[in-house]
């Protein structure tokens, strides 16, 4: 047994599927699906049902993907703290974003972060905060920006910067009269928000009447609703620093909503455990210093 084998176990957990467990590993069907059956001779046990509609692990194989993945993980974090031993700012640092940050942030900090730290390697991922979470614990990915403070004590995060919210709305709107907005004022079934899964919609719900919210809406970015936006089929709210590049062409008009608890703070999140304690403080820096006067960055003390 090596973590080779260990690798392709979780793979196929994971993806129930032989074929898609090696592609993802960068093998052949056969040679994963060999190894497999060794370890499976070698340990006396059947770690898959086969089918023609996959894989599906039994009880031994459940038990052994899940210490796959901590063994796994365990490795990964020798690795790196051979790697800090010899250079904190060097080799491969996996970086996880929520999609309503990432398009928006990475611009700001990855000139700026080639720059500081040429001999590290960034692999940017963006996926849905429960995903970036659930990797977080894993240890297939170094850190992850989020807008949602970690429910468990394996995590700590980093503050980088809070923005407020801005409510969006087609130029001419009867909101363009008020100077001063609140929740109060807007038209609920007029409200778009994000789908299921986003972070930033249950923030937006937070502030708003989610029984009177228009529900008929799935939009899976803020791109599309604000285009939506545009085109009069409502108003919406968009985080303060992707407003930032917004076309005038696009007729949109937006202010700061004036309710309590109308903003996000952001937060470079770690595993209390990383060895890469150097690196993720050097990151959150780097980060905190490309910002715009639209956002409020956080005060490390």
């Amino acid at each position: 047994m090596n973590l080779r084998d260990l690798d392709y176990v979780l793979a196929v957990a994971e993806s129930g599927h032989f074929g898609r467990a090696a592609k993802a590993c960068n093998v052949s069907q056969p040679t994963l699906s060999g190894q497999i059956k060794k370890l499976e001779d070698e340990l006396g046990v059947q770690l898959f049902e086969r089918g023609r509609g996959g894989a599906k692990p039994t009880d031994a194989g459940r038990a052994v993907a899940e210490q796959a993945r901590v063994a796994l993980r365990a490795a990964t974090e020798i690795r790196q703290i051979a790697q800090a031993a010899q250079d904190p700012f060097a080799g491969e640092f996996r970086l996880g974003l929520i999609p309503t940050v990432a398009p928006y942030l990475i611009p700001r900090f990855v000139a700026r972060m080639r720059n500081a730290l040429p001999d590290l390697s960034v692999i940017y991922r963006e996926d849905i905060t429960e995903r970036l979470i659930r990797d977080l614990e894993a240890g297939t990915i170094d850190a992850a920006i989020l807008a949602t403070p970690p429910d468990s004590d394996a995590l700590q995060a980093i503050p980088l910067y809070t923005e407020p919210f801005r409510l969006v709305f087609p130029d001419g709107h009867d909101l363009s009269s008020l100077a001063h907005l609140r929740m109060s004022d807007v038209n609920r079934q007029e409200m778009l928000l994000l789908t299921e899964g986003h972070c930033f919609r249950d923030q937006a719900l937070a502030i708003c009447d989610a029984q009177s919210t228009q529900t008929s809406l799935r939009a899976t970015s803020l791109e599309t609703l604000i285009n939506l936006v545009a085109q009069g089929q409502g108003v919406t709210l968009v985080p303060a620093l992707a407003m930032a590049g917004l076309s005038d062409e696009l007729g949109l008009e937006d202010r700061t909503l004036e309710d309590d608890g109308a903003a996000r703070a952001i937060n470079l999140t770690i595993r209390r455990s990383t060895p890469r304690r150097a690196l993720t403080g050097r990151v959150a820096e780097i980060i905190r210093s490309g910002l715009p006067d639209t956002v409020t960055v956080a005060e490390i003390g």
